[in-house]
């Protein structure tokens, strides 16, 4: 191929001043140049800059004509100084490959986002430990208790989480690091400057207030579709050095996002459910394939060597909101341990229902249950 020429005319004025961190912005803004068109542009013309500047022939040997034309159009109108003005305005910022800056674990995976638009605490982005939480949107009472406490005890131990803010196991993911004055992650499959779903505005506001992060290689202003969430889990699970999937049906999306970190050499946790619970199908799928089963955080705090904090900080508010049930078990296990049957003589439970609230205050941190004998931590 010859060699690629700047076209004279085509370009709006000013680009000359723009550094090479405006073209990847650029190039981010065209929703027809994603990831992989864009390494190939790089390889052949050595810089955003230059590709962006090349000429219409030159480019459509390596997007093709179609695309080169659309480009083209789209490249005469956009005006790069007045989008990062506006960018300002509404106080996004933006992080791309060729900043120091950019997550080293995102950018080992294969066709990294050209660029990430960032709001809130972008120091976050080169925290370590940190670690995906995930699951469905449909969230039983279960999986709400699984997620809080894992969010709460891992966020307590000093692990970033992330998640993506969707409703059910995301949403309970983001409180529960919160609720321990952790540090959180959002990533959304629309731009930064819409909070979505509408129904999480209150916890996108406090995500950032709380020194949070929310980010999205999505330009501001484009809303979601079907098409933007898995590049969205592909990202939640790019920026982790490991994937938590607490509840999920066989369909769920967090399979998806497992799989990528699985595919991206990542470490996948699973927290077994109910087995007459569709929602415990993700988990277990995920545990045939080699997840590592996990019932407690201490098991990922161990595959991470991360001590926990002090049972005060760690643990949080486990007695203060205790059903009738729960209140009864705690009464009788102050000065003794005992074993299920004796439980379940002893306050006439049934045994199907006593194993379901003993379960529930086993992942709860309420007590420990050591071969078969419940006592108080």
């Amino acid at each position: 191929m010859s060699q690629p020429r700047l076209p004279k005319k085509s370009l709006p004025p000013g680009l000359k001043k723009m550094n090479e961190r405006s073209y990847y912005l650029a190039f981010s803004s065209f929703s027809g140049i994603g990831p992989h068109r864009f390494t190939k542009l790089l390889k052949t013309f050595g810089s955003a800059e230059k590709a962006y500047k090349a000429d219409v022939k030159s480019l459509s040997e390596i997007i093709g004509k179609s695309w080169t034309k659309k480009f083209d159009d789209f490249r005469k109108g956009f005006d790069i100084p007045k989008f990062e003005k506006d960018l300002k305005k509404k106080k996004i910022d933006y992080v791309c490959l060729a900043d120091r800056e950019y997550s080293s674990l995102l950018s080992k995976i294969p066709n990294p986002p050209i660029l990430l638009y960032l709001k809130g605490n972008r120091k976050l982005l080169s925290q370590t430990p940190v670690v995906a939480i995930v699951g469905t949107r449909k969230m039983t009472g279960y999986g709400r208790v699984v997620t809080e406490r894992f969010a709460f005890e891992l966020a307590n131990a000093g692990f970033v989480i992330v998640s993506g803010m969707a409703i059910g196991v995301d949403s309970q993911a983001h409180i529960g690091c919160l609720d321990a004055s952790g540090l959180t992650i959002a990533v959304l499959g629309n731009g930064v400057d819409l909070p979505f779903p509408s129904s999480n505005a209150h916890l996108y506001d406090r995500i950032l207030k709380e020194k949070g992060l929310i980010i999205s290689e999505f330009p501001p202003g484009e809303p979601p579709s079907k098409g933007t969430f898995p590049s969205r889990n592909r990202i939640i699970a790019g920026i982790s050095q490991a994937v938590l999937v607490t509840e999920g049906a066989q369909d769920s999306g967090s399979l998806i996002t497992a799989n990528l970190a699985l595919s991206f050499e990542r470490r996948v946790f699973a927290v077994p459910g109910p087995i007459t619970s569709s929602l415990s199908a993700a988990p277990l799928r995920l545990i045939e394939k080699g997840a590592k089963l996990v019932v407690s955080p201490s098991d990922i705090l161990k595959e991470f060597d991360v001590k926990p904090k002090n049972r005060e900080k760690s643990e949080g508010p486990k007695f203060g909101n205790l059903s009738k049930e729960e209140g009864k078990i705690v009464e009788i296990l102050e000065n003794e341990s005992l074993q299920f049957d004796e439980i379940v003589r002893r306050l006439k439970l049934d045994p199907s229902k006593a194993g379901t609230i003993l379960t529930f205050m086993e992942i709860k941190g309420i007590l420990k249950n050591s071969g078969g004998s419940y006592s108080l931590p």
